[in-house]
């Protein structure tokens, strides 16, 4: 979530170098293939390869091999056939039942109700119909967004500092250190002077915490503290290297950076 603040450029022409933007709208998420039937395998691997957001990192042909690799490649998404020899894909799951998403592709209906005990996203009956697994595939998607979102762009406010969640951990920003903060539609991009960092809130919403009263919004995508501000331009402020643009219907709140 975090990436370094490249040096005198505008403030606009930073947007598209937030990395928790990159990651929203090109993220992939790594995908195991599990089935012991060769042409059934190639048949899921066929119509899985025509989705980007899947990075395929491994195809089995059988569930003891997928269990073994997984802690190298670290699979987020499992397409798994059920009735395998040994092991099957109901027990792989249990074993991988940290895995974000599942879906079961078998010619079994019978084992839905015992597959959806077990965190299933879908479940889907060969022979593999191109429209059904394409509504997988959007099912998918649209949940590990919601839940890569919710664990990437999470925040907790406390007195004077803000905590984001980055993957597993916490990262303590104090408020006072905050340079300025940009709306990326629904986010809000937090900058300071080492790192840029997003947050799953829009700019409206956090200025309107009392935490973050010490803002002053002078433009519809921007709101600044008014220390870091090192010179009042007509069109535009200064803080450090950036270059923040001001809005028209803001110049009132622009002019009590300089007055007050």
């Amino acid at each position: 979530m975090l990436s370094a603040i490249s040096q005198k450029q505008t403030a606009k022409s930073h947007f598209n170098s937030y990395l928790c933007v990159i990651m929203i709208f090109n993220q992939t998420y790594r995908c195991f293939i599990v089935d012991d039937d060769e042409i059934d395998r190639l048949t899921t691997l066929f119509f899985a390869k025509k989705y980007p957001f899947l990075d395929i990192v491994g195809v089995f042909d059988n569930a003891e091999t997928a269990l073994a690799e997984s802690e190298k490649l670290r699979p987020q998404v499992l397409l798994l056939d059920i009735d395998m020899r040994e092991m099957s894909g109901m027990e792989l799951r249990r074993k991988l039942i940290n895995v974000d998403a599942c879906i079961f592709i078998t010619s079994y209906p019978d084992f839905a109700v015992e597959s959806f005990e077990m965190d299933t996203l879908d479940f889907l009956v060969k022979p593999i119909r191109a429209e059904r697994f394409d509504a997988a595939m959007k099912r998918l998607y649209e949940y590990l967004e919601v839940k890569y979102k919710s664990k990437l762009l999470d925040y907790t406010l406390n007195g004077d500092t803000v905590f984001i969640k980055d993957g597993r951990t916490q990262v303590k920003l104090r408020l006072h250190d905050i340079f300025y903060l940009e709306a990326l539609k629904d986010y809000t991009g937090i900058v300071t002077k080492e790192k840029k960092y997003c947050v799953l809130a829009s700019l409206g919403n956090l200025l309107n915490s009392p935490e973050f009263s010490g803002f002053v919004r002078v433009h519809r995508s921007y709101a600044v503290q008014k220390h870091f501000v090192d010179r009042v331009e007509p069109q535009e402020i200064w803080i450090s290297d950036f270059k923040i643009p001001i809005g028209r219907s803001y110049k009132e709140k622009v002019e009590s950076l300089v007055n007050d």
